[in-house]
């Protein structure tokens, strides 16, 4: 039930951007957590790619339904997630912002925690809580608890849920919004240079659940993932937002985006080459990579022996996690 309009004028707005291509198996599921949220002043936006399948018809009929909190939408092709993320926020009227991606769901009151911690706290720039993790047949496998990091421990690539991330439009705004001359990193990218302008507040809840399937760009994309970190690196000792903190952590930094490199290698196959970069990482700080030391010995083995079936029972577990938190 969405909750009475008298209530919206002593709170800020908030809008949240949802971007979708092709993802009618979801999709009515990730819309309906938004409409289900039990803060009252929300305005949504679906951002569809063009879908060949039938999320403009599920789109429209919530729409139609719904048209106080899902205000606008559109279904054409774009430049992809990042570039749809960021033509729905150019139309965001809201004080704070967030985008949900249409195989993920929010969790009920995720929007109104969020809200709480930076209505109290006006020099946060973001706020990032819990995630759980599901199966395409929603599902729910793992949990992944985070810590208050910072910006040098996001430069470090401890990635942070962004479904459960929350942000104040202003600083979304004075940052650039998504960088598309990244493929895979944005969201952290964006997350580090909020980080360097503003305050950031980890929330210990869970705000949301992420989705893990064939078709998701951890999964498909996983042996991309080095690429970008390794694009970042040569990018922050020449930018003024992260030159001083890579001078100082310049090890830690490499360490992690080796460890998160070589993660990814590892889920997509690659042992030898993840095997490699675990290497690289635990050269240039031991404690970053030995967080993963179980992959980096599995690496090490899934080199040499058949063990296929024994790797996807682990891997299928492993729900993006790259600093050694919590696991059910």
């Amino acid at each position: 039930m969405t909750p009475s309009s008298n209530k919206k004028s002593d709170l800020p707005l908030v809008t949240i951007v949802m971007p979708s291509y092709n993802q009618a198996r979801y999709l009515d599921k990730a819309i309906q957590s938004v409409l289900d949220q039990d803060y009252p002043n929300i305005e949504f936006f679906v951002m569809d790619g063009g879908s060949k399948d039938d999320s403009a018809e599920i789109i429209r009929k919530y729409h139609e339904s719904h048209s106080e909190r899902l205000v606008w939408w559109t279904s054409e092709k774009d430049n992809g997630q990042a570039d749809a993320i960021n033509k729905g926020l150019k139309r965001a009227k809201g004080e704070i912002v967030a985008w949900l991606n249409s195989d993920d769901i929010y969790l009920d009151g995720a929007v109104s925690k969020a809200v709480k911690v930076l209505k109290e706290n006006p020099a946060l720039g973001l706020v990032y809580g819990n995630i759980k993790s599901m199966d395409m047949d929603g599902q729910v496998f793992n949990e992944i608890t985070y810590k208050d990091w910072k910006l040098k421990d996001l430069m470090a690539f401890r990635i942070i849920g962004q479904p459960s991330v929350f942000m104040r439009r202003e600083a979304f705004e004075r940052v650039g919004g998504m960088d598309t001359t990244y493929d895979l990193l944005l969201d952290p990218l964006l997350f580090m240079r909020i980080a360097a302008q503003y305050e950031i507040q980890y929330i210990d809840q869970f705000f949301a659940v992420a989705r893990f399937h064939p078709e998701a760009k951890n999964v498909s994309q996983a042996r991309k993932y080095g690429d970008d970190a390794m694009k970042i690196i040569e990018m922050m000792p020449n930018d003024p937002d992260f030159r001083e903190a890579f001078q100082k952590n310049r090890a830690k930094i490499l360490a992690g985006a080796y460890k998160l490199g070589a993660h990814y290698l590892l889920d997509g196959g690659a042992y030898a080459k993840s095997f490699g970069w675990y290497m690289h990482s635990l050269a240039y700080h031991p404690p970053t990579a030995l967080e993963e030391l179980t992959r980096l010995v599995f690496a090490f083995f899934a080199m040499f022996l058949p063990i296929d079936g024994l790797k996807r029972k682990y891997l299928d577990r492993r729900a993006v996690n790259f600093a050694g938190e919590k696991y059910s």
